[in-house]
């Protein structure tokens, strides 16, 4: 049975091309849900223009697909709660200087 480890393990795969730093450690990825296979990942972007919204979803597909018991992936991109450097890990704070 896949867990949320397990995907948010598989998430650090979707890199930011901008910064080359993981969704998660960006704090990008709010929220991810499993119902028996089935697994939604809600994410947000560093700006509501940023263009790759569409790629990062595609990539949320593919990497999460590959984990062993998930049967689909779904993703919804949100700008509510807006995001902000302070959602980062502190290695990537350290990373991008905040």
């Amino acid at each position: 049975m896949v867990t949320v480890d397990d995907v948010q393990e598989a998430l650090t795969n979707v890199i930011d091309p901008e910064l080359g730093l993981d969704f998660v450690e960006l704090g990008l990825i709010y929220e991810i849900e499993i119902d028996e296979g089935k697994v939604h990942v809600t994410f947000t972007l560093t700006a509501p223009g940023c263009p790759i919204g569409p790629e990062v979803a595609e990539q949320i597909e593919e990497f999460v697909s590959d984990l062993d018991g998930v049967e689909s992936v779904g993703s919804t991109m949100v700008f509510t709660p807006p995001w902000t450097p302070e959602r980062m890990s502190e290695d990537a704070k350290f990373a991008l200087g905040y």
